[in-house]
């Protein structure tokens, strides 16, 4: 029998975790009744006790000491850098950044001393590891701000766009729109950023995020790409150069099985692919979902890592890449015929580690798909490999920790990716006019969605105003009767209703406070935002079932207006002083006032109504 010394046992208990503060929960879990004012319902609040785990997992990690660095990936605290040591000539594998370790405030940097550690294990320990930028966007959260010259992103793409032809044939451009931001602020810039000297073989136009709007009425996505089409016509898209607009759920993999089949029936692999777009448009979701599918090699994802991802804006700064797979006809009967056995199966008979994956995703999207791969790549086993002599030690002794043991990193051999046609994620380009470019890291977590947007209508009288936190207000100036007004932005963002009278006196008040929430930071914070400026709208209501347009509040979201026919009405919107508003004719949406509940007695809102999740490629059950 094994015996355990005094020594020991006290590090096994040191290392018992704690359990989380009681005060923290019960701080985290009090706090809905304040939103609850500002008409931020519980129906689609995180749930207490997740958001208590939050707060207390948080604490936890302002009170911990500040953690290794383990290996492959830069410290996330500062150190010194080196500009005697030359750049390495190797991409981070998370952004796509040179990797260096002489300016600290530039791309792909590494503290002085991981760098010279990386570089003593040898080629391989480099080629895997990560910059501290990335380092502290995948660990901790956080973004740490680079100098990088304002067009820097669209040197790097169009160097990249005009490379000479390889194969003999120009790539394919996957250009990723967030639908939400239809229209697209940076499609109209795509034919001039090509060029006439891009032999480009076409463009296939990805609308991405679908899975954040809820269903107004049957079609919608039917209704959502034709105003996708239309925003391609717009920006002179069309024809032969448009092969193709297929719209998707990065993150909960919705319609990616079917733009994977799109791609290997038509393009085959004829030639690289690159993804384009907007930041945080979610280019680099995809290109990770990507990689686990059946797009890719089979030892891809063992030897690839996956690309960084964050809702700060440009996030990648280099290009990234995966080989693509040839789809023979072997391999394409092969992935039909495990597309008809997942289509026939029932949520039931998935397994528990399936079903925990597919409620998890539900939660964040309104559909959601399942991506799986055909194509495994065979891992052997290896044997288990330990010295009988290290269970041995005194009684006066501590035990003594194993020897590290050099880690070998995958490679693709030279016949692997000779010929190989190469899928790339490039930088986003940024977004002129936008309110995330005014706005904080944390800012920035609240103003992006990352769950199912749930609706909030409010039926207001001439005389009223509406809040979207501060970074947005409309005035209702004129009209005979009343409208409303559907607000589809983050449901962490406050929305607020008051009187015309009031409105400035709420905004002086409450502005960079808890109450309107974003922008966060008091006095000083305000002292270098931007000022509300205002814009006159006049709209003719349709009927009191279908709205007539959104007032779009740059990046913070978007306000649907329903009014009665014939009903003229007169708005003032209000956007940070250089943010874009925009009037969305047709709407996005234009029956979603009727995702409400029941008004709620003695005030201008509705209770909210969270639409059903659908899962594609999955049999309901009592279906044929």
């Amino acid at each position: 029998m094994l015996r355990l010394g005094p020594a020991l046992l006290a590090r096994l208990a040191r290392a018992q975790p704690r359990a989380p503060p009681r005060r923290c929960g019960a701080a985290a879990a009090a706090g809905g009744g304040e939103e609850q004012e500002r008409f931020v319902f519980l129906e689609y609040e995180p749930d207490p006790a997740e958001r208590a785990a939050a707060a207390a997992a948080a604490l936890r990690r302002e009170r911990e000491p500040k953690p290794r660095r383990g290996r492959g990936a830069a410290a996330a605290v500062p150190s010194l850098s080196d500009p005697s040591v030359p750049p390495s000539g190797v991409s981070c594998s998370g952004c796509g950044a040179e990797l260096q370790c002489g300016d600290g405030g530039a791309p792909g940097f590494v503290p002085a001393e991981k760098y010279r550690s990386l570089l003593s294990e040898g080629p391989a320990a480099l080629r895997g590891a990560v910059c501290q930028r990335c380092w502290a966007l995948a660990h901790h959260g956080s973004a740490l701000r680079l100098r990088l010259p304002p067009d820097e992103h669209r040197r790097v793409l169009s160097a990249a766009l005009r490379r000479p032809p390889r194969h003999g044939r120009g790539p394919l451009l996957l250009y990723v729109l967030d639908v939400m931001e239809l229209p697209d602020p940076v499609l109209p810039q795509l034919p001039a950023l090509l060029g006439p000297d891009v032999p480009a073989a076409g463009v296939l136009v990805v609308g991405n995020k679908v899975d954040l709007l809820p269903a107004d009425c049957r079609g919608h996505l039917g209704r959502l790409r034709e105003r996708v089409a239309a925003a391609c016509a717009r920006a002179g898209l069309r024809g032969a150069a448009l092969v193709d607009i297929r719209l998707v759920s990065a993150k909960t993999g919705f319609g990616v099985e079917g733009l994977v089949s799109r791609l290997q029936r038509s393009w085959k692999c004829a030639g690289d692919v690159y993804l384009l777009g907007a930041t945080n448009s979610g280019k680099s979701t995809l290109f990770n979902t990507l990689l686990r599918s059946d797009y890719c090699k089979s030892r891809a994802p063992d030897i690839i890592d996956r690309a960084t991802v964050s809702p700060w804006p440009g996030t990648t700064l280099n290009l990234l890449k995966f080989p693509i797979i040839n789809p023979t006809c072997d391999r394409i009967f092969r992935r039909q015929e495990r597309l008809k056995q997942e289509a026939a199966k029932t949520e039931d008979q998935l397994s528990s580690e399936e079903k925990k994956h597919l409620n998890q995703l539900k939660k964040q999207g309104y559909v959601v798909g399942r991506v799986g791969r055909t194509f495994q790549q065979q891992k052997s086993c290896s044997e288990i490999d330990f010295d009988p002599d290290m269970l041995s030690y005194s009684m006066d002794e501590d035990p003594r920790d194993p020897p590290k043991m050099h880690e070998e990193r995958e490679e693709f051999t030279h016949n692997e990716v000779k010929d190989a046609r190469w899928c790339f994620d490039t930088p986003g380009i940024v977004k002129e006019d936008c309110v995330l470019n005014l706005l904080t890291e944390k800012e920035v977590k609240l103003v992006l969605p990352s769950h199912a947007i749930v609706p909030r209508t409010f039926i207001l009288k001439p005389g009223m105003v509406l809040f979207l936190a501060a970074l947005g207000r409309i005035d209702y100036l004129e009209g005979d009767k009343p409208a409303w007004f559907s607000v589809l932005a983050s449901n962490l963002l406050p929305v607020h209703v008051t009187t015309l009278s009031n409105a400035d006196a709420v905004y002086e008040k409450h502005t960079a406070q808890e109450f309107l929430k974003v922008p966060m930071g008091g006095e000083e914070r305000m002292k270098e935002f931007p000022p509300l400026v205002p814009q006159d709208i006049t709209l003719k209501g349709i009927d009191t079932t279908e709205a007539v347009a959104d007032i779009k509040l740059s990046s913070a979201g978007w306000v649907a207006v329903t009014a009665h026919a014939e009903e003229e009405l007169l708005l003032r919107a209000y956007t940070p002083k250089g943010t874009a508003l925009v009037v969305r004719e047709p709407p996005l949406l234009p029956y979603i006032s009727s995702i409400r509940g029941a008004r709620i007695p003695g005030t201008p809102a509705y209770r909210t109504k969270k639409p059903p999740s659908f899962v594609e490629n999955l049999r309901t059950v009592g279906s044929r």
